[in-house]
């Protein structure tokens, strides 16, 4: 097994234990925000780097197998995925973001599979989908951080860096949306010929 794999293997390995360092009594606090989710925040920040590294040394050092074109989606569905619901199980993400990310992703991958079965047909990332992925992981790793539930910056009830740090994730936040709805549809667009 190449080290692309490995990494993608590593980072699937992360995300069960990102999952249960929330559920874990660790109540410190560090600079003023709760220490469990730094720590959740440090584990999604490598995971994603991991991300990045693994795609760069298999096109690089030609090192690009079946397993992992088939693999590294699927980590990186997984990994985006658990961050939202742990944030939607701590009350700060609304449940509609992740149902419409996971109904985009099935759409997508729904495509591939169909692609697979006529030839292999592979539509390049839209710059849509390049901004979802950059909005995607911002997003998420700021809001690790951001204590207050997505959009509470329109309600008049934080101030100073809590009001900046909320605005910034909620922004952000309506633009992988955004994105993501827009990419999802140039994905099916990009396949009508294969529907048909």
């Amino acid at each position: 097994m190449n080290l692309p794999n490995k990494l993608t293997i590593f980072r699937i390995i992360l995300v069960p234990i990102m999952v249960i360092i929330p559920l874990c009594p660790i109540n410190q606090e560090f600079f003023g925000l709760p220490l469990k989710w730094i720590i959740v925040d440090l584990i999604f920040i490598i995971a994603s780097i991991t991300d990045k590294l693994d795609g760069y040394i298999a096109r690089s050092k030609d090192q690009v197998t079946t397993f992992g074109k088939f693999l590294d989606p699927i980590a990186d569905k997984i990994l985006v995925i658990s961050a939202m619901i742990l944030l939607v199980e701590d009350g700060r993400l609304p449940s509609y973001i992740p149902i419409i990310v996971l109904a985009r992703e099935f759409a997508v991958s729904g495509y591939r599979l169909i692609a697979v079965e006529k030839g292999g047909t592979v539509i390049a990332a839209s710059n849509w989908g390049k901004l979802k992925t950059v909005t995607q992981m911002l997003a998420l790793i700021l809001a690790f951080l951001d204590t207050n539930a997505f959009g509470t910056c329109f309600t008049g009830t934080i101030a100073g860096g809590d009001f900046v740090l909320n605005s910034i994730v909620t922004l952000l936040m309506i633009i992988q949306v955004i994105a993501t709805i827009f990419s999802g549809y140039d994905y099916l667009k990009g396949s009508k010929k294969l529907l048909k």
